[in-house]
């Protein structure tokens, strides 16, 4: 019933069922990561960006073209590609991410280089970088427990009450 939905929304715009390919599940995995290799351009989803199938897409040489909401869900696809420096395919409007598609299907060259350096992109960018994370998430930790720690001190020495209950107690 989705595939024959999808069929008579896009005939509504036009588009025969001729010219739709509409895939199920692939395992395993890599099945599944080959068949990017049929894509030219991912549109990404709106107002819910896809995350884990914009990664793939850019992962397997696939640009995507992603349209910014006002909300976080409809932001993410601009995060990941400012984030791999390519915020040019970032649409600010329907009109606007039509327009960028087209302009990109036409464009044989560009999508040649970006097929060809994707991967590197990915590599190169904040996104995989896996020990800068975790240097920022420590450094984060540990700016909690200073915070907490210079908290505590300042609470302690603002009290009348001993810190120490053996300090209450006479001699």
């Amino acid at each position: 019933s989705a595939r024959r939905s999808l069929r008579e929304e896009f005939s509504g715009h036009g588009v025969g069922p001729d010219r739709l390919e509409l895939c199920g599940p692939e395992e395993p995995f890599a099945s599944h990561l080959a068949q990017y290799g049929d894509v030219d351009i991912a549109l990404d989803v709106f107002p819910y960006n896809g995350v884990a199938t914009t990664c793939e897409a850019l992962w397997m040489g696939v640009p995507v073209i992603t349209l910014a909401g006002p909300t976080h869900v409809s932001r993410v696809g601009a995060s990941i590609l400012s984030r791999v420096g390519l915020p040019e395919l970032v649409a600010n409007s329907a009109g606007e991410y039509v327009q960028k598609a087209l302009l990109l299907a036409r464009n044989a060259d560009r999508l040649r280089t970006l097929r060809a350096s994707m991967r590197e992109r990915l590599r190169a960018s904040a996104l995989l970088d896996a020990r800068g994370f975790a240097r920022s998430l420590e450094n984060a930790y540990r700016e909690m427990l200073d915070r907490w720690v210079q908290d505590e001190e300042a609470a302690q020495a603002a009290s009348p009450l001993p810190v120490d209950a053996s300090e209450a107690l006479p001699g």
